[in-house]
């Protein structure tokens, strides 16, 4: 362990707590719109909703202390700035903040898909309970094949509704913040 080595002074409790506040709000509407879109128990959908929220935040946090560093001063000097005193110096800040807002919020919509495509793969869940009807085979093998396709783009567009819902939540608990 290296000599020099300290705890910080000054630690951004405001920022963990609202990173907390931001993490049970999406849990929370995800397991909604997964339990109502996707038809799981609403035990497996607040498991899928915890896993997939949960990954994805470490993911986000590792991904921000490795590109951190490479930020040129003024970007450091903002985020600083914003984390301890809820403010920006500059104007052109804005800009800034918007292009990355539609970055992570794309990042983080795919990165929950995927996982939880890989959570649904893994434990053999099926997508949407849907019951069978007796049908011929031929049939069958086409309808089969056709909710294959379906269930994909419902995965799609349910991981795309609930991180919307939660990313619209947390956006409007910004504002007031800043108000």
């Amino acid at each position: 362990m290296p000599e020099n080595w300290m705890l910080p002074r000054i630690f951004p409790i405001g920022g963990i707590l609202f990173d907390f506040l931001f993490v049970l709000i999406a849990i929370s509407i995800e397991a909604y719109v997964l339990h109502y879109r996707l038809k799981f128990d609403k035990k497996s959908s607040t498991f899928y909703a915890i896993s997939i929220n949960l990954f994805s935040s470490v993911i986000g946090w590792f991904i921000f202390f490795v590109s951190e560093p490479l930020l040129p001063i003024q970007v450091k000097s903002e985020l600083i700035n914003y984390m301890f005193f809820n403010n920006f110096k500059s104007p052109e800040t804005q800009t800034l903040i918007i292009l990355t807002a539609f970055i992570i919020f794309f990042a983080t919509f795919l990165m929950k898909f995927f996982l939880l495509r890989v959570l649904l793969l893994s434990l053999n869940e099926p997508v949407a309970k849907k019951e069978e009807e007796p049908q011929t085979s031929q049939r069958r093998r086409w309808r089969s094949f056709s909710n294959l396709r379906l269930q994909s783009g419902n995965l799609v567009t349910t991981t795309l509704i609930a991180n919307s819902l939660s990313y619209s939540m947390i956006t409007i608990i910004l504002l007031f913040r800043s108000k």
